[in-house]
């Protein structure tokens, strides 16, 4: 017998004692369970971790656009999924999509080569530059890659399950990729060569009295990273040296690290606040946490980037241990977010994600990793596609209202 839903065979079992009902039950379950598994399985043929990235990502279902979020369900997709449902789980697979495509480029270059994760054959300079900041790098770009694929992977196979259009990126994969030994040559939904990295999440999550829920601001860690476009890869075997140059690159990743995983950290929980069906807030609940896992190990990490003046463009790696940081608040082995204020300065402080702010939580996203330097290069119409997921998220509301 074909697996069937757990609560329908429970229903089965205890609802009837007629063979013939509990008979007819299970086949109509069985055939329930066979179409979701039909839906779904030209995708699994494209998501499975081995062949995602050498079939370029795709999910086979055309490239959604703005004609397609036109015409989506205006009320219910099939399975229970409200529109503003599938449209957070729609926004939500396309920035796993563009992480994973940015992991992959780290992976390549700086992380472990095996057919869990294929595509590179790794930059042994590079590795070496990252292992400056902690000797398992290589492990841990892996294995962050390999959950950003099945997250981006997992969400569109759901999507299909229910009747919902998946998201396809392909057609945006023009970016080059880096000319250095181990990269893999083909295009990228990326750019991680010219990086303007906000390295304020290092000393936001070191404050005991803001919190940029209230519209607080934050210094820089590294302000040299927030003002300039600097590169997190190698382009090319000429950024190979001199070693100061090599290093600050990887210095630049191991911030760049930070920077992308605190806002997965953010962007699940506050878009789980306008979930409505129980099944995608358990999707939404279950993905957000190991997003503050990896933002957790990449926090630890760049407190190990060693300050350093790159001689080619002098960019400032500071000594995070001396004025004006440094100090109880500051030292660079605190990684568990500090206590702070939350939801009203009446409260007591609270150690907490930050921020969870809902109004705009999708759109501020995109924001970020434009400012980022992400996208440099890419057309309008990607930024357009981007632009209609992320409103359309934000535009989502608990119990569907507002749809």
């Amino acid at each position: 017998m074909k697996s069937i839903d757990r609560s329908t065979a429970s229903l089965i079992t205890t609802s009837t004692s007629n063979p013939n009902v509990k008979e007819a039950a299970i086949n109509k379950a069985e055939t329930q369970d066979k179409n979701v598994e039909e839906r779904v399985k030209p995708l699994k043929s494209f998501l499975s971790r081995r062949s995602f990235l050498g079939k370029s990502l795709a999910v086979g279902a055309g490239t959604i656009g703005a004609g397609l979020l036109a015409n989506a369900p205006t009320a219910r997709a099939s399975g229970g999924l409200t529109r503003g449902d599938a449209d957070i789980l729609r926004f939500l697979a396309a920035a796993e999509l563009i992480e994973a495509d940015l992991w992959q480029q780290y992976n390549e270059l700086g992380g472990i080569q095996d057919p869990e994760v294929p595509g590179g054959t790794g930059n042994p300079a590079y590795t070496a530059a990252l292992a400056v900041l902690d000797e398992d790098m290589d492990q841990y770009i892996h294995d962050n890659t390999d959950d950003e694929i099945t997250h981006a992977a997992f969400l569109n196979a759901y999507l299909a399950s229910k009747g919902a259009e998946p998201v396809n990126l392909d057609q945006f994969r023009t970016l080059p990729s880096s000319q250095a030994t181990g990269a893999q040559q083909i295009g990228r939904l990326t750019n991680l060569m010219q990086l303007t990295v906000d390295t304020s999440w290092w000393t936001r999550y070191r404050s005991d009295n803001k919190n940029p829920d209230f519209g607080d601001t934050f210094p820089q860690a590294v302000e040299g990273l927030s003002m300039g476009q600097f590169p997190a890869i190698p382009r090319n075997d000429g950024d190979l040296t001199p070693p100061d140059h090599l290093q600050a690159i990887a210095n630049t990743a191991g911030f760049h690290f930070g920077f992308i995983e605190q806002g997965g950290t953010s962007l699940y929980p506050s878009l789980a606040q306008r979930v409505t069906h129980d099944e995608a807030l358990r999707i939404v609940l279950s993905i957000g946490p190991t997003e503050a896992m990896h933002f957790q190990t990449w926090h630890d990490k760049a407190g190990n980037a060693p300050p350093l003046t790159d001689p080619t463009n002098g960019l400032v790696f500071p000594d995070l241990n001396s004025p004006p940081f440094g100090g109880e608040e500051f030292q660079t082995n605190l990684i568990m977010p500090e206590p702070t204020i939350f939801l009203s300065r009446a409260f007591p402080i609270v150690s907490i994600v930050r921020p969870t702010e809902t109004d705009g939580a999708a759109m501020g996203a995109v924001n970020a990793l434009t400012a980022d330097g992400l996208f440099i290069g890419q057309t309008p119409a990607f930024f357009t596609l981007l632009n209609q997921l992320a409103e359309a998220a934000d535009h989502a509301r608990h119990g569907g209202r507002g749809r």
